[in-house]
């Protein structure tokens, strides 16, 4: 795609009183970045960004969009060593089939940059465990427990609404007493798990242990 020109097609107003558009899609247009020109003429007023089916890898260029709302970034090589930039206002993020290969620490990151997510969509990502890539039903239970305990305003995670049972027990699993029983209590120190970026496979080994007896005590975890 030429960096100087926008097609109109791609450009969306959603107010017909509104003269400058609030929605653009840059799709399926082999990028490697965002434009620059893109960014220079559209940033200040775009609310919905749709960038999916491209080989965009740095997200950096975001930050200039300060108002933006949605963002739609399926079908990147995206990975999470990628950090989105403080985006605030952004509420609906799709990731779906990118490379994210771990949600330690990215997820973190993430809340940190999206504080106010409402609907997010990881699915098809080698960190998002399910049936479709082999994951096991433990440890798609433990990632969207996982996820769901960073972001207070998630509504819908993936292809699933996020109920009270879910938020209750993320709360539960992922508050600060069980971080320190994974310390190690003669050492002090943390376990290569919580320090480096690995897989829920790892997370599943280490959490079975400690949260064996009181999961055979307390309620069925809930999907």
């Amino acid at each position: 795609m030429d960096q100087n020109i926008t097609p109109a097609n791609m450009l969306e107003s959603t107010d017909d009183n509104t003269e400058e558009p609030t929605k653009l899609t840059l799709a399926y247009e082999k990028l490697y970045e965002i434009p620059k020109a893109v960014v220079t003429r559209f940033s200040n007023h775009i609310q919905y960004l749709d960038i999916s089916h491209n080989k965009i890898t740095n997200l950096d260029a975001l930050v200039h969009f300060i108002h933006l709302t949605s963002l739609i970034a399926d079908d990147n090589p995206i990975t999470e060593n990628c950090c989105l930039p403080p985006m605030p206002k952004l509420e609906i993020l799709w990731l779906n089939r990118c490379k994210i290969a771990s949600i330690y620490p990215w997820v973190g990151k993430l809340r940190e940059s999206c504080p106010n997510l409402t609907y997010l969509s990881l699915m098809g990502n080698p960190a998002a465990p399910s049936y479709f890539n082999g994951g096991t039903f433990y440890e798609y239970l433990q990632y969207r427990l996982f996820v769901i305990s960073h972001f207070p305003s998630l509504t819908h995670l993936d292809d699933r609404r996020v109920t009270e049972d879910q938020r209750t027990e993320s709360e539960r699993l992922y508050k600060r007493p069980l971080l320190e029983r994974i310390v190690n209590p003669k050492t002090g120190s943390i376990p290569q798990l919580l320090i480096k970026s690995v897989t829920w496979s790892s997370v599943h080994n280490k959490l079975s242990t400690i949260l064996g007896k009181e999961r055979r005590e307390q309620r069925n975890l809930f999907i």
